[in-house]
């Protein structure tokens, strides 16, 4: 049996549709499943089992001895949510249970860390551990995962395998319940469909003009490829980037997806919101050389083989990964 938390959810969906590919069937999905709008996400997925969240510990006691992996992908990922208690409870807690049940029970475990962990990036985006309890993210969301990262590396104990993941601006399939929180090509993808245009944040920043704004986009599909990869590696544990390793600007993200759609590109600025503006990245790049470092050898996808795919074979026809 393989468990993946934050089942029905954009990455880890995708990531039980890439097990199924390779005849894993015997998965063991854990959420919340009491929200109807992510249940499309599961629909023709072969899944042994659900279990609630808040059940999966007491269901992991009884059935331990039959598990070879976990994939801990499950948070909460609102980055404009400010009750810290939500996160406390959902990326803190319940993450260090799950790193202390993988230690009793000997269950090698990924679980996903985040780049917001890295804020502005006034020490850049290297993954290297030391400089962990140096970052400042930007909101509790990143601080949560920076927080479990901290705890990770202090702890004398370790599964027998272990890899977190900061994943940096993942994009794909499976998105559709995200609302504000979806990538910006699911928003650029249905701005264009409904008004022929989109819309970009302007810059507030007087190094960066206006859709120059860059960000490390990466395809779902090679997110889950790297798990893959780790499920079998089980080797070199510690915490590592998940991005293309290339930042690409917003202007070439909706330039891509008018393409991909076969429309004029038609693009409006307006002001980033005041909610969000102080706490927003300008640029971020995943220094990729310490996954590269322990084998992992298959090229990421460029933002145009990315959104194109995911234009025409997904969003275009509603369809799921």
């Amino acid at each position: 049996m393989i468990i993946v938390t934050g089942a029905t959810g954009f990455i880890g969906s995708c990531l039980i549709s890439r097990l199924n590919q390779e005849n894993f069937n015997a998965i063991i999905a854990v959420d919340d499943f009491s929200r109807e709008d992510k249940l499309a996400n599961l629909e023709e997925k072969r899944i042994l089992e659900r279990v609630d969240r808040e059940e999966f510990f007491d269901w992991l006691d009884n059935n331990y001895h039959e598990i070879e992996f976990l994939f801990h992908i499950g948070a909460r990922t609102d980055t404009t949510e400010f009750d810290r208690s939500i996160f406390e409870h959902l990326n803190v807690e319940y993450s260090k249970k799950i790193w202390q049940k993988c230690i009793e029970y000997q269950i090698p475990l990924v679980y996903a860390s985040s780049a917001a962990t890295y804020g502005l990036g006034e020490l850049g985006y290297d993954d290297n551990e030391s400089l962990i309890p140096q970052l400042k993210p930007l909101n509790p969301y990143g601080d949560s995962k920076n927080e479990f990262d901290m705890w990770v590396l202090e702890q004398e104990k370790h599964p027998f395998f272990w890899a977190g993941l900061k994943f940096f601006n993942v994009y794909g399939p499976n998105e559709y319940h995200k609302s504000r929180m979806a990538s910006v090509i699911y928003h650029a993808f249905c701005q264009i469909q409904q008004k022929g245009s989109m819309k970009l944040f302007r810059s507030h920043h007087p190094n960066f003009a206006d859709g120059e704004q860059m960000r490390d986009f990466i395809y779902v599909k090679d997110v889950v490829e790297v798990c893959m990869f780790l499920m079998h590696h089980r080797r070199n544990s510690g915490i590592y980037n998940l991005g293309s390793g290339k930042a690409r600007t917003f202007l070439d993200l909706a330039n891509n997806t008018f393409q991909a759609m076969g429309v004029t590109p038609q693009i409006e600025f307006i002001d980033t919101p005041e909610d969000i503006r102080d706490k927003y990245q300008y640029y971020t790049q995943a220094t990729m050389s310490k996954l590269r470092s322990i084998g992992y050898s298959q090229p990421f996808r460029s933002l145009e083989a990315g959104i194109e795919d995911y234009v025409k074979n997904y969003l275009g026809p509603g369809k799921y990964l």
